[in-house]
């Protein structure tokens, strides 16, 4: 891949298309359960076009079946080949790197289930875990949190890693709820440790396995975001273009707090911008 590229004010528009499209989902391509205009008309003629696309989530309380199934509701259909979420790349991740570790996932079912369907062992023994995965878990208390402690401090024997890093997830009307950041925070601040992995955005394990998915070097790509710290940070240290819509995390008054090495290549007002105008 190549290094990143100097970065210049973002432009309104892109005036060329990509051969891969890389799509964040909430916040750029819905809103809860509500499609974002011109989303739907995007993507259509995106295929018309015969552009290679890929649907990418850091959310791990779903599985990629349940994201092919609300894109379909949605008026968006796609393959289960189209859809990677940290659900997938984390599993992926111990399967390649640790495939004999135990593990405590703090996590809501459909990545235990992943876990389990891969062959990978769980307990909430602290004795036995070699990797607490901290992830975005509405149903985490502090059992789970003892539990970490235990294998990491007590035990000194347990990595901490994660399935994503982002502190909130973003709801419509300016709501919102912790994600995965905030077990990440207070499992390092019990245990003293840092949190060694993330398998989603920004990490560039995630960008590789996109990259993999599409079978395209990131110079022909595009990722489209609405996310500064993971979206189009991915991006930036990529060397890849990336474009940041209006519609989800980020304002303008965000934006222009941010220096130079952090902006997009394109701001657009929401995914309808995204093709060059002649199109």
């Amino acid at each position: 891949m190549s290094g990143p590229k100097t970065a210049v004010p973002p432009a309104h528009q892109p005036r060329s298309l990509y051969d891969g499209y890389i799509f964040d989902l909430d916040g750029t391509i819905y809103l809860g359960d509500d499609l974002l205009p011109g989303a739907a008309e995007t993507i259509a003629r995106l295929r018309e076009l015969d552009r290679r696309l890929l649907f990418l989530s850091n959310n791990p309380t779903k599985a990629p079946a349940d994201y092919v199934a609300k894109l379909d509701r949605l008026g968006i259909p796609v393959t289960i080949d189209e859809v990677l979420n940290t659900v997938a790349t984390m599993t992926d991740w111990l399967l390649r790197y640790h495939p004999a570790a135990t593990v405590f996932p703090i996590a809501e079912a459909p990545l235990i289930d992943a876990l389990r369907a891969a062959g990978i062992q769980i307990s909430d023994d602290p004795a036995e875990v070699d990797f607490v995965i901290a992830s975005y878990d509405r149903t985490f208390d502090y059992r789970k949190l003892q539990i970490a402690f235990d294998a990491i401090a007590v035990h000194q024997r347990a990595r901490l890693v994660a399935t994503n890093p982002d502190r909130y997830c973003p709801f419509p009307n300016g709501r919102g709820e912790p994600d995965a950041g905030a077990i990440i925070g207070a499992i390092e601040g019990c245990t003293g440790v840092r949190c060694e992995q993330n398998a989603g955005k920004p990490d560039p394990f995630m960008l590789e396995a996109a990259l993999t998915r599409l079978g395209l070097d990131a110079s022909g790509c595009i990722m489209v975001g609405d996310r500064l710290t993971t979206d189009i940070r991915m991006a930036i240290d990529a060397g890849m273009d990336s474009a940041l819509v209006l519609t989800g995390e980020t304002t303008r008054g965000l934006l222009a707090s941010q220096p130079a090495a952090n902006l997009p290549t394109y701001v657009l007002e929401s995914i309808d911008q995204l093709l060059p105008a002649q199109m």
